[in-house]
């Protein structure tokens, strides 16, 4: 399966090839990890709906859950208004970041310690 023609044209592609991949829960909406993929990886997304990606330290495709059983479901995918980054909207079994942890983002704010409240913001 070849990327459609008017999809192939929107992605913007760094210098390797590659763009960036976030991982969204369906059901929570939480961020769950970022990975990188090409056009095979996204090919193969979207035959299989099962998250694939590309990695740069083995240059190898991976499927999300291949070895550990924690796999994506893809629901949708969607291109961000530069090109350059792609949404994948999944349903994710067991954790998503190889840490063990639900999503990589799963850490500490490093920007903001202190919480703002609603009326702060305004």
């Amino acid at each position: 399966m070849a990327l459609p023609a008017e999809l192939a044209a929107r992605l913007k592609r760094g210098p390797d090839g590659l763009f960036a991949a976030i991982a969204q829960e369906r059901e929570t909406g939480i961020v769950l990890m970022m990975a990188w993929m090409d056009d095979e990886a996204l090919e193969r997304t979207l035959a299989t709906r099962q998250g694939t990606y590309f990695s740069r330290s083995r240059q190898d495709y991976w499927v999300k859950g291949e070895t550990s059983g924690h796999t994506q479901y893809v629901h949708d995918v969607r291109l961000d208004c530069d090109g350059d980054a792609l949404l994948l909207v999944v349903d994710q079994v067991g954790p998503a970041c190889h840490t063990g942890n639900h999503s990589c983002f799963d850490t500490e704010s490093l920007a903001f310690a202190d919480s703002v409240s609603d009326d702060e913001r305004r």
